[in-house]
């Protein structure tokens, strides 16, 4: 999967996490389930650290507005990478 679809799981899956404002005992099914999928889309330590984030921010009653998913993926392609290209120059 390259960034872009990646992306746009992304946003799925924070929208996904929307719904439990409508309805709250959606975050029974939700919160492990978007804790397995940040695991899928984003690999290694930083995925599993994230992992654990989301499952406990889905958890938790009124954090379900932090886009997660979304953060995760600025964190893989937007400011790691650019730390990365600041090092090697």
């Amino acid at each position: 999967m390259n960034k872009y679809n990646i992306l746009g799981w992304s946003l799925l899956f924070d929208a996904l996490g929307y719904v439990s404002l409508v309805f709250p005992p959606f975050d029974f099914i939700w919160a492990p389930l978007s804790a397995y999928l940040m695991t899928k889309l984003y690999k290694g330590k930083e995925g599993k650290i994230a992992a654990i984030i989301s499952f406990v921010e889905e958890a938790l009653p009124f954090l379900d507005v932090v886009p997660t998913f979304s953060l995760m993926w600025l964190y893989t392609y937007v400011f790691k990478t650019y730390n990365t290209q600041k090092k090697a120059t």
